[in-house]
């Protein structure tokens, strides 16, 4: 997965961008082609770090925001709402497999017995 990090603002520590890199490589999902990392400060007054991850794959691109007194907090905060996501769409993809198995099961059952039906007035 390519990794994509921006530091708007200031410039990002090596052990920041290393947490960042490793976090983002242990998400469980074969189909993100790359991450895109934005962290920036907010208005002086508010001494808010905001975080920004943009998972780059096939259909929509998950988004996360999130602000914190550390950028550290604020990113940990975005992979956990990240790693949810991505469960909730892997359960939701094995559901609707499911659901089209049962659909599947159910067509052949009720082609065999109409089958049985046509046989039966064959023999008539």
């Amino acid at each position: 997965m390519n990794i994509i990090i921006q530091s708007l603002g200031f410039k990002a520590s090596d052990n920041l961008e290393a947490l960042i890199t490793e976090k983002l490589n242990q998400l469980k999902a074969d189909s993100i082609n790359s991450a895109t990392v934005t962290l920036y400060k907010g208005p002086d007054a508010a001494k808010a770090d905001y975080c920004e991850i943009r998972l780059d794959m096939p259909g929509n691109d998950p988004f996360v925001k999130r602000q914190d007194t550390h950028f550290e907090t604020a990113f940990h905060q975005c992979v956990e709402v990240l790693k949810k996501r991505l469960q909730e769409q892997k359960e939701k993809h094995i559901r609707e497999r499911q659901a089209s198995s049962v659909q599947i099961q159910d067509a052949i059952n009720e082609a065999e017995t109409d089958m049985d039906r046509s046989l039966e007035d064959v023999v008539k």
